[in-house]
């Protein structure tokens, strides 16, 4: 049986009043949080019996994504690291004092501590175990990861005495009232940075690919994801065409834009990186004109090799639409690196080459063909890549 003295934390509070009730908004260090709180992840616990058995459901948590977390340690070590919104939590009653406020104020303080020593050993509360999080699992997990004297402050809401019905209708408000938000808006503020980043390269090569007179992309792309009033035949998200050449610049987008913020340079690329982001070296080498040269050379060969398919926007007809683009852009990586190996800027002719060997017809870029999803745009790269012999 695990025996530990008498432990508390104490931070400043607001108190508020909504429908649900009484509850705290105060902050905290994140070293503090962490040690505090723990996850109550949703399971399933099996009771046998004599004549059958029983399933439980518990706890109200998901399970945590390793791949969240690995990316928000590294985003806590960033300088531009931050965490706005709240990190919510329960502590039953015996856990939380609150002082300082009165009738005519809602700013006190609050201490949190353990339970080590209850009438009932069943009710022994560790200070490990002091705040169950309701929301912001991963953000925890990823501030565990913060070296020994990086400061680091969380704003936390603390509700006190909620039971497990309370906790849920939180935790569920809190995740399905969310709207997510649209990546194209995302990637079109990246207009507003101050300094070089892949998604500010990617977000100023599409702008120009959309806005330039004789592009291939021109008009067809609708900067914030949804149609743009007054234009027509736009058929490709931002976010749509940013990915595809994102993924071909960083593999670790965090990191290069941390090396942006702080003007240090990229490294040169290796052999085997550059076949792999095929970008990257034009990107260290702030060569992002000839990243959009590239591209726009790349889907001008595709127009002029599927001419009416490309121009075509009714419905079932989809080179142009994301299945399209993302099967082309994923045959990118071999067309390029077929034609050179030197980071230089390949024709549209040469790209146009190649698309000759292809014996797909304007009439097979269609939805009953090619199905939308990842289906469809797969089956468009690897009959590019048969067709074309390239690997």
């Amino acid at each position: 049986m695990i025996r530990e003295d008498k432990k508390q934390i104490s931070f400043p509070i607001i108190r508020l009043h909504q429908p649900i009730g009484e509850f705290y908004i105060g902050a905290i260090s994140a070293r503090d949080l962490c040690e505090i709180s723990f996850f109550d992840i949703r399971k399933i616990e099996t009771e046998n019996t004599k004549d059958r058995s029983f399933e439980t459901y518990l706890g109200i948590q998901r399970k945590l994504s390793p791949k969240r977390v690995k990316e928000l340690q590294q985003y806590v070590l960033t300088s531009d690291a931050n965490f706005p919104t709240s990190v919510i939590i329960a502590v039953e009653e015996v856990c939380a004092k609150v002082s300082g406020l009165g009738e005519n104020s809602a700013t006190g303080s609050m201490t949190l501590s353990n339970y080590p020593d209850p009438d009932d050993e069943a009710d022994r509360i560790l200070f490990r175990g002091v705040a169950k999080v309701i929301d912001g699992q991963h953000r925890i997990e990823g501030l565990k990861s913060l070296p020994d004297g990086h400061d680091f402050e969380i704003n936390i809401a603390v509700f006190v005495g909620a039971d497990i019905a309370d906790q849920a209708a939180i935790f569920s408000t809190v995740n399905l009232a969310q709207t997510k938000v649209n990546r194209s808006l995302v990637y079109d503020l990246f207009s507003y940075a101050r300094t070089r980043s892949p998604e500010k390269t990617c977000h100023e090569i599409v702008v120009a690919l959309d806005s330039s007179k004789g592009s291939p992309f021109e008009g067809k792309i609708k900067r914030l994801g949804v149609a743009t009033d007054g234009r027509f035949g736009e058929t490709l998200s931002q976010a749509t065409v940013v990915d595809g050449i994102l993924k071909y610049i960083s593999d670790n987008r965090i990191a290069d834009r941390e090396i942006g913020r702080k003007g240090r340079k990229w490294p040169t690329v290796g052999h085997g990186e550059a076949r792999r982001l095929i970008f990257r070296q034009l990107f260290v080498e702030e060569r992002d004109t000839d990243i959009a040269k590239i591209v726009w050379n790349y889907f001008d060969a595709v127009r002029r090799r599927w001419p009416n398919a490309w121009v075509r926007t009714g419905e079932g007809f989809i080179l142009n639409r994301t299945n399209g683009f993302n099967g082309f852009i994923r045959f990118l990586r071999q067309a390029y690196l077929s034609q050179t190996t030197s980071h230089e800027v390949v024709s549209s002719d040469d790209f146009f080459k190649l698309f000759q060997r292809v014996k797909l017809t304007d009439e097979d870029f269609r939805s009953d063909r090619f199905l939308p999803g990842t289906s469809g745009a797969t089956a468009i790269y690897h009959l590019l890549v048969d067709d074309t012999g390239l690997e």
